[in-house]
């Protein structure tokens, strides 16, 4: 057993009962999130993909782009839909969001490029995808095969088929890519004093897969996903309620992560993009231990968040009339 600023690590092989990880089931996606019972008086949800993996970047640029292009016809505007598509998920402020809504919002982007509008390639619109992004809050493939049975036709079917063959483009390609150094320390060090969950928009299998393929499953109660609801969701089934505000802690690499920390009064601490090992090196020796000190809130938290504004613009760096994300 190791001992960290007055917190014991216990070796992998010797962790409590408690964490033996519960995946959300798919009858009822939540329910592993609403009967969580607090072990521990502090609470922390975990960001995957860019936060705990570095994962961004090989599921965007090479799984989720290319489909992108094949099953939406952007083949005459490749470039500029890989550009959009990585500023989109990749370098702004919506870094991190749903693949659904990215979608649209990569589309909007094209639409608004001059270059783009200078090769007469027609954008789709996508409206009944983003009507069911609007009233939706679980944004996975069960909930659109489900929209889809009630609404027979239309482009849903193109949608799904897109987002299909990306995870099956993740599942063959994305794999031995570690955690960022120190995140299997911090995950040791804080499964001793908290309780700590998956909370994810990435789907279930996936997350299930890279969590155990690295034996890091083990420091989780639970791992929820898209299938679960959003992140807020995440946060508001496993921890309001059963932990004080002070005590939760959300740890992500995106805005929308920091939204949803923000939404049930949680604290909130960033994995910089582009600083990521940087971030977990300072999370190990500094922020974790003002968290469970009670020292976090404040400046010190208000100075982290600056930094992750400061890291994500919201308006590309080809646009020249302003036009930018909503």
């Amino acid at each position: 057993m190791l001992h960290w600023r007055g917190l014991r690590i216990f070796r992998p092989h010797v962790l409590s009962a408690y964490f033996h990880v519960r995946l959300c089931p798919m009858s009822n996606p939540a329910q592993a999130l609403r009967s969580l019972q607090p072990a521990h008086d502090f609470f922390i949800a975990i960001d995957s993909d860019g936060c705990a993996f570095d994962t961004m970047e090989i599921k965007h640029k090479e799984c989720f782009c290319p489909q992108a292009i094949k099953h939406f016809d952007l083949q005459a505007v490749s470039k500029y839909a890989r550009e959009a598509w990585e500023f989109v998920n990749l370098y702004s402020k919506k870094r991190g969001v749903n693949r659904f809504p990215a979608l649209l919002a990569v589309l909007d982007l094209l639409r608004q490029w001059e270059r783009v509008r200078d090769r007469h390639v027609i954008i789709r619109e996508l409206p009944q995808l983003r009507a069911w992004v609007s009233e939706e809050t679980r944004l996975g493939n069960p909930a659109l095969r489900s929209k889809i049975d009630q609404e027979q036709g239309g482009e849903l079917p193109a949608v799904l088929a897109w987002s299909e063959a990306v995870n099956e483009a993740i599942a063959d390609m994305v794999h031995g890519v570690p955690p960022f150094p120190l995140v299997v320390d911090s995950l040791a060090c804080a499964s001793e004093r908290a309780d700590m969950i998956v909370a994810s928009g990435t789907p279930v299998a996936a997350l299930q897969r890279e969590w155990q393929e690295h034996g890091i499953a083990r420091f989780v109660r639970v791992i929820a996903g898209q299938e679960t609801g959003s992140k807020t969701e995440h946060l508001t089934y496993g921890g309001v309620g059963k932990y004080s505000p002070n005590r939760m802690l959300m740890v992500g690499d995106a805005y929308g992560d920091l939204r949803a920390a923000r939404s049930v009064d949680a604290l909130f601490y960033p994995i910089l993009p582009g600083r990521e090992e940087e971030s977990w090196d300072r999370f190990f020796h500094e922020a974790l231990g003002r968290f469970f000190a009670l020292a976090y809130a404040g400046s010190y938290q208000d100075a982290l968040v600056q930094e992750l504004d400061e890291a994500l613009p919201s308006t590309p760096p080809w646009s020249v009339t302003g036009a930018g994300l909503s």
